[in-house]
């Protein structure tokens, strides 16, 4: 029964004209923060590197889209123009979804040019957007620069060690950047999810849909990406004053990145 008394967990949604990039907005996390954001009231860029899917977001949501890559210099300075002619001088979001993971193989077996991909993903495109947006956010007087990581840039597991690294330097340049924007109207947050069922990581990972499927063998309820898109949406929404510094989210069936709970026939 509800009462007089009830109120809503969720912060207020932000103020009508709020403004955000994120990346990686082709699938999975990326695509459902963009579609929870524009529901929120933001005015989005959306970014990707496949513009058939972008064009698809497009005409569902009605937020902009460009095709990106944000391990191209002169694609992400494209960007930064793109979003001053359709924001103006001023942005307030940067959210932070592409990278990945590729490969499981252990570090005596490490394949060098999948490690070099994924730092160029994770941290260096993460770098290359931020160093282009941050001037915009910072005169926004509103700003956000939001990092979705991963738990395993706070927990090594065995197949993980590439992975594990590109991710933790991501982190590291979220805590570093907070450091340096101490005083500033601008929040940095980190958003650690840990297994989260979408179309294409694991799939993209292991190269096999075989495989892909077989992480979730007899999982019960993996995150889905609207569940990450809720948290996103709940860290930038909140009272500008609050800050999510670091938020780990994972489904409750896992303990760590490498204890799931795992029962026949779910």
């Amino acid at each position: 029964m509800t009462t007089a008394n009830t109120t809503d967990a969720r912060p207020e949604n932000p103020v009508p004209g709020l403004t955000a990039v994120v990346t990686g907005a082709s699938s999975g996390i990326g695509r459902a923060t963009a579609q929870r954001l524009v529901a929120d009231g933001w005015q989005v860029l959306a970014v990707a590197r496949r513009e058939e899917r972008l064009a698809e977001l497009a005409a569902e949501t009605g937020c902009q889209v460009m095709a990106v890559d944000i391990t191209d210099q002169d694609s992400v300075d494209a960007l930064a123009e793109r979003a001053q002619e359709l924001f103006g001088p001023t942005l307030n979001a940067i959210v932070h979804v592409a990278g990945g993971a590729l490969g499981v193989e252990p570090v005596a077996e490490a394949d060098v040019e999948k490690w070099q991909a994924m730092y160029e993903r994770n941290v260096l495109g993460t770098l290359r957007v931020t160093r282009a947006l941050l001037p915009a956010v910072r005169r926004s007087g509103r700003g956000d620069v939001l990092l979705v990581t991963s738990v395993a840039a706070h927990e090594a597991y065995p197949g993980g060690s590439g992975y594990n690294a590109a991710k933790a330097g991501e982190h590291m340049l979220a805590r570093t950047l907070r450091l340096e924007l101490n005083g500033e109207k601008v929040r940095v947050i980190e958003i650690a999810p840990g297994m989260v069922r979408t179309e294409e990581f694991s799939l993209v990972r292991l190269g096999d849909q075989g495989a892909a499927d077989a992480v979730y063998d007899g999982v019960e309820q993996p995150l889905t990406a609207e569940d990450c898109a809720d948290v996103i949406s709940y860290a930038l929404g909140a009272p500008h004053h609050v800050n999510l510094d670091l938020v780990t989210v994972r489904p409750l069936a896992q303990a760590a990145a490498h204890r799931v709970a795992r029962h026949q026939g779910v």
